[in-house]
């Protein structure tokens, strides 16, 4: 298993623009949400108490990312725990509710993304390894982190790989 460095890494290798990185700090957390959301009606009887598919989602992904970072990870998680009261909320809600927040989130989340991609001229990272769309939420809490001055080896450690983010030129 690749490092929570090297993930990061491979990931930020497509992420280098600060416009597309930007629009993943808003795109990727309403995909998230809405995964989610969509995952919170579902029930998988565990120990005879059922229980939702998302929080089995929401445990197994936090313990991924507390595996790769265990600083970012808890915070991730605490984060996944927050998504998964507020879809559980909107997982009451009649269905045609549910279905307008989780499917509303969930399209115009990869439109913001799309956007983002545009602009940094490559393609998202998920398309040449899945695994990409389990980095996405611990690549955008990263640059939150870098944004507010924390983690600075990480950034190092990132950008003596693929170097600075920047602003492209449209071509």
């Amino acid at each position: 298993m690749k490092t929570g460095l090297e993930q990061l890494t491979t990931y930020a290798a497509y992420h280098r623009d600060r416009r597309n990185i930007a629009t993943h700090v808003v795109g990727v957390p309403m995909i998230v949400f809405a995964v989610t959301v969509l995952l919170s009606r579902p029930l998988i009887e565990i120990a005879g108490l059922p229980v939702s598919v998302a929080w089995i989602a929401i445990a197994l992904s936090s313990l991924y990312y507390i595996k790769l970072d265990s600083r970012l990870g808890l915070v991730l998680s605490l984060v996944l725990v927050l998504f998964g009261w507020a879809a559980a909320h909107v997982a009451s809600m009649p269905t045609s509710m549910w279905l307008q927040v989780g499917l509303g989130c969930f399209i115009v989340g990869w439109i913001i993304q799309f956007i983002g991609h545009y602009f940094e001229g490559k393609k998202p990272a998920f398309v040449d390894d899945v695994v990409g769309l389990l980095i996405g939420p611990l690549f955008v809490l990263t640059e939150m982190a870098f944004a507010l001055g924390l983690r600075n080896e990480l950034r190092a450690g990132i950008e003596a790989r693929v170097g600075p983010t920047l602003i492209r030129q449209l071509t």
